[in-house]
């Protein structure tokens, strides 16, 4: 199995999000990389869609994020 093309295609959807919904897209990226509280203030600027397992580069970012804060 090849990562590459699905890890091309969640960069590119990612790129996309932040485009066009920048502000919700950094919301989530903090949010699941557990930097912001987890409230209802903020869950309505989540996007939860991003939190699929086909989504590699999104959980390879949050992970990142957790080890280096």
């Amino acid at each position: 199995m090849i990562l590459m093309p699905q890890m091309l295609h969640s960069m590119v959807r990612l790129a996309t999000s932040l485009v066009y919904e920048p502000t919700s897209t950094l919301v989530t990226i903090l949010y699941y990389g557990d930097l912001l509280p987890r409230n209802l203030d903020l869950g309505r600027f989540v996007q939860h869609d991003f939190h699929s397992r086909e989504n590699y580069f999104f959980h390879f970012l949050t992970n990142i994020i957790r080890c280096v804060w």
